[in-house]
């Protein structure tokens, strides 16, 4: 059961370890761009290059679905980046359902770990599989791999780092569960445990009254995607703008928070204890662009700033 790309790094190396997939779950196609087509999940196309029967149920809990689901007689489920799933589906299998998550719980439980374990300015990370309980990732645990998060490494850099790491753990938990020889463990619930909220406009703005190290830990964890943003002040204009890269500067200054100080090669943002070096922006209705390219065409007065 999954979706996204991350879930298809999993379902191909069970495929290509010869296990027996008898469905695959994920999302019902929905419409994208201008064309309103209908778009296929990651998982969706590979589970079609490889012939696997394909459910799409837009209600879990529905009747016709259960019914199909226990049909296909599944003794195990996975789950990777999919949705919460009622008791009646995950209990259905002998051995259960587990489920791979990219953190190390019990911290970043919730939608975007790989995102706010990087906004958090986290040194390590990891991935968890566990049995799924009926609570959001609270389930007992089976395996966990930590990894570094280099200190400039970015959410989209990190996601696919995890997911060939998560794959292989749940090629491990798989093992695990064949040989019966499974030892969980209980998550601990701490006061201090991290969530991983979903990500909305509003934690994806950019403060720039944070301290350096926090904008610049915010902007990499949320890029590519969904992409840090503000709003760009330039004479007339206010544009909404996204900012996928950038470098840090620490320097005692007297600016105002927010000011732009441009040149034809450079664009930074001034904030306390330093500047934000832009590398990478995108402004409304036009590409991502690298900096110089930007200030190939674009002018930047001097009271620009950014809020």
């Amino acid at each position: 059961m999954g979706t996204p790309d991350f879930a298809v790094a999993t379902l191909q190396t069970l495929v290509e370890h010869n296990y027996n997939i008898v469905g695959v779950i994920t999302a019902p196609d929905k419409p994208a761009g201008r064309g309103r087509k209908l778009n296929e999940s990651a998982v969706k196309q590979y589970a079609k290059s490889q012939d696997l029967t394909i459910f799409q149920p837009t209600n879990l809990k529905s009747d016709s679905f259960i019914e199909e689901l226990k049909a296909v007689n599944a003794n195990l489920q996975i789950v990777v980046a999919f949705r919460m799933l009622p008791k009646v589906v995950w209990q259905m299998p002998e051995y259960g359902t587990f489920n791979l998550h990219a953190s190390l719980l019990p911290n970043y439980r919730g939608a975007a770990p790989i995102n706010w374990a990087i906004i958090n300015g986290e040194t390590k990370t990891g991935v968890s599989t566990f049995f799924i309980d009926e609570k959001i990732d609270t389930g007992d645990m089976i395996l966990q791999e930590e990894i570094a998060i280099k200190p400039d490494e970015n959410a989209g850099d990190l996601h696919d780092t995890l997911m060939a790491i998560g794959s292989e753990l749940v090629l491990k938990t798989v093992g695990f569960i064949e040989k019966g020889n499974v030892e969980t463990i209980k998550q601990k619930d701490t006061s201090d445990i991290k969530t991983a909220y979903k990500l909305n406009k509003d934690n994806c703005k950019i403060d720039w009254n944070a301290p350096l190290d926090a904008i610049f830990n915010h902007i990499r964890g949320l890029s590519p995607y969904p992409a840090a943003w503000c709003t760009l002040l330039n004479g007339d204009d206010a544009l909404d703008i996204k900012i996928y890269k950038v470098e840090k500067e620490k320097e005692l200054h007297n600016l105002e928070v927010g000011k732009i100080i441009s040149t034809k090669k450079e664009l930074k943002v001034a904030v306390i204890n330093g500047y934000i070096i832009i590398k990478e922006i995108k402004l409304p209705g036009k590409r991502a662009m690298d900096i110089k390219s930007l200030l190939n065409g674009y002018t930047f007065n001097e009271n620009a700033k950014m809020l």
